[in-house]
């Protein structure tokens, strides 16, 4: 009697499970592709004569590339990492975000939503073929459009999007 219950409940277990066809499927950020974003991003600053920090992180925020410049701050690397979750997770540039949540103030509250999240300019989600696969964060230039900038050449240098408007 016990050989038969469990016989019928291994069957009914093998009859629930998912099969490949229902796995979700999604783009992972190559970690070749994160780090030469973050050495261009890095490059564009350090000719610029910024010393900064670049971090860049997969979709769900988890850090692929982390890169110091020489000079650059510790408070960068923080700073850096917590712009590249920030465009990661809300999916949406930093600036964008700042500017969103100094108009309208019941977004202020965007920051309490997570402890890694930083509402400064200078992440930029990294969009590859319609689809978010991380972010790019950018800290320690004297400004966050200066920021935008390098973290816009760290997506140009993979082909990723999205281009930081222009402010007029």
């Amino acid at each position: 009697m016990k050989t038969l219950a469990l016989v019928a409940g291994l069957m009914l277990g093998f009859m629930q499970t998912a099969s490949a066809d229902e796995l979700l499927r999604e783009a992972v950020l190559p970690v070749a592709q994160a780090d030469k974003a973050a050495h261009a991003a890095l490059e564009k600053c350090t000719k610029d004569g910024y010393k900064v920090s670049v971090a860049v992180v997969d979709r769900a925020g988890v850090l692929r590339a982390l890169l110091r410049g020489d000079g650059a701050g510790p408070h960068t690397v923080s700073s850096s990492s917590k712009k590249a979750f920030t465009a990661a997770s809300l999916r949406r540039p930093t600036s964008e975000l700042a500017d969103l949540a100094a108009k309208t103030p019941v977004l202020q509250g965007l920051h309490r939503m997570d402890e890694n999240i930083l509402i400064l300019g200078g992440g930029l989600p990294i969009e590859i073929g319609g689809e978010v696969v991380g972010g790019i964060g950018v800290g320690g230039a004297p400004g966050a459009h200066l920021d935008d900038a390098c973290a816009q050449a760290g997506l140009d240098a993979i082909g990723a999007a999205p281009k930081v408007q222009e402010k007029k």
